[in-house]
C-alpha cells in the first residue's frame, strides 16, 4: 500500500476495510434499511438484512449500530457460526461478561432473561444482533423466541436484528421456525449497486484517501462493475489492485487493462 500512497498522493490508504461509520459511502439502501430496522426496533420485532456475499450487509449492519444511542439501546452483538443453542445462551451470557459452564438450558436462559429484565427496567431496550446468522443451525432458531417472551408472550422485551446471506431466509421460511419468523417485522435485501453509483463510489474513496483526483477511468469504472457485479468487497478488492497494476507501471489513470490484471490476482 505505500507504493500506492507514494505514487498517487494518497495521505491514508484507499478502500480501507476499517472505514469509520461516518466516513462510509451514502448508498441508495442505507436510508430505506435503517428505518425498516428502527421501525422493527420500535416495536420490538425482528428485522432480517440479506445479500449476496461482499454487498455491504456487516457494514450496514455497523450503521445501524453506531445509530442505536447507547441511553436507549444496549447491545448485544453476536457472529453466527454451527454451534448448538446452549453455545449461543453462553455468547449472550458472555456479552454481559458472565462465564457459564452450566449445561442446564434453564438455568442460563432465566439469567439471560432477569438481565433482560433489568435492562428493560431502565428504560432501555436491549438488542440482539446477530451477523452471519445464516451459519446458525436450525436448531437454534427454533428456540431463539424463548429468550424474549415474557407474560405469556404479551410483553416483547428484545428485539432482533438478523443478518446473513439468502440461506437465513431459508432458516425462517421453515415451519419450526415459525413462531420465530412470525416475529419479523422488517426485511431488507441488499442489492448490487449500478454503474453510475459505482462512479461516485470510487471518487468518494479516493477523496477519504485525500486526492481530488479522478484516477479511474471511465473504462476501469466499467470494468470493475463488471467484475465485481456490482459487489462492494469484490470492488474494493478490484479496485485497490488495479491502482497497484497503474502504479508499477508509472501511469497516473486506471485503465481497463490494469482492471483485467487486478482480477487474474483475485479469486
Amino acid at each position: 500500500m505505500e507504493t500506492i500512497r507514494h505514487h498517487f498522493g494518497f495521505k491514508k490508504e484507499p478502500f480501507p476495510q476499517n472505514i469509520a461509520v461516518k466516513d462510509l459511502f451514502p448508498l441508495p439502501a442505507l436510508g430505506p434499511l435503517e428505518r425498516r430496522v428502527f421501525f422493527a426496533l420500535n416495536q420490538k420485532a425482528i428485522s432480517v438484512i440479506t445479500g449476496d456475499v461482499g454487498s455491504g450487509k456487516s457494514t450496514s449492519l455497523r450503521y445501524v449500530s453506531h445509530k442505536c444511542h447507547s441511553s436507549e439501546y444496549e447491545l448485544i452483538s453476536i457472529v453466527g457460526g454451527g454451534y448448538s443453542t446452549i453455545e449461543l445462551y453462553r455468547q449472550v451470557l458472555l456479552n454481559f461478561g458472565i462465564s457459564y459452564r452450566s449445561y442446564q438450558v434453564s438455568t442460563m436462559v432465566s439469567k439471560i432473561r432477569e438481565i433482560l429484565l433489568e435492562i428493560a427496567s431502565r428504560k432501555v431496550v436491549p438488542v440482539l444482533m446477530i451477523d452471519e446468522a445464516h451459519l446458525l443451525k436450525r436448531s437454534v432458531f427454533t428456540q431463539l423466541h424463548t429468550l424474549a417472551q415474557f407474560e405469556f408472550d404479551s410483553r416483547p422485551v428484545m428485539p432482533m436484528v438478523l443478518c446473513g446471506q439468502d440461506l437465513l431466509l431459508d432458516h425462517l421460511m421453515a415451519n419450526a421456525v415459525r413462531p420465530l419468523a412470525s416475529r419479523v417485522l422488517g426485511r431488507n435485501h441488499l442489492e448490487a449497486i449500478k454503474m453510475e453509483v459505482m462512479r461516485d463510489y470510487l471518487d468518494h474513496h479516493t477523496k477519504l484517501a485525500g486526492s481530488t483526483n479522478r484516477f479511474f477511468s471511465d473504462e476501469a469504472i466499467f470494468a470493475i462493475h463488471q467484475g465485481s457485479g456490482g459487489l462492494l468487497r469484490r470492488a474494493n478488492s478490484l479496485a485497490k489492485t488495479a491502482l497497484m497494476a497503474c502504479a508499477m507501471e508509472g501511469n497516473q489513470t486506471v485503465s481497463a487493462e490494469h482492471v483485467g490484471v487486478a482480477s487474474t490476482e483475485l479469486l
